[in-house]
């Protein structure tokens, strides 16, 4: 029979292991809704090319398949962002969305050509520490 002791420990680890599947599928989350901005936004300019931009009235991405898979992409980012919510308290799970800020500006610099400022960096640099300052006493 288990001492109240041990059963302490033991709903312990059960949050501990929830908050840190939590944890794994907000950043997941991150990683993929970073990503599906880039990817649309390639998707955006290929359709570009051959029609009407989006941006007067055109409708041609519709028919890009880079653009759907970056839809794609990021319904499967939010659908993981929803399901961190349920093993994990908001205040660790809402923070590290940030994170996705930092995996868009990153992926823009390298696969779309963009240059990132010194202001640009330094707000990547915030969203790490605030998410740091404001997710490490709930993973403990």
């Amino acid at each position: 029979m288990a001492t109240p002791l041990a059963n302490g420990r033991l709903a312990d680890s059960l949050i501990y292991s929830d908050n840190l599947k939590g944890f794994v599928l907000a950043v997941v989350s991150s990683a993929f809704i970073g990503s599906s901005f880039i990817i649309k936004k390639k998707g955006l300019k290929r359709a570009g090319v051959s029609g009407p931009r989006a941006s007067v009235g055109g409708y041609g991405y519709l028919k890009e398949p880079l653009w759907w898979l970056g839809m794609i992409t990021m319904i499967v980012g939010e659908i993981a962002n929803f399901v961190a919510y349920v093993f994990a308290p908001a205040v660790l799970v809402t923070p590290l969305g940030a994170l996705s800020i930092i995996v868009s500006a990153v992926l823009a610099h390298f696969l779309l050509k963009e240059k990132l400022q010194k202001m640009g960096m330094l707000g990547c640099l915030l969203c790490i520490v605030g998410s740091v300052v404001i997710s490490a006493p709930c993973t403990q």
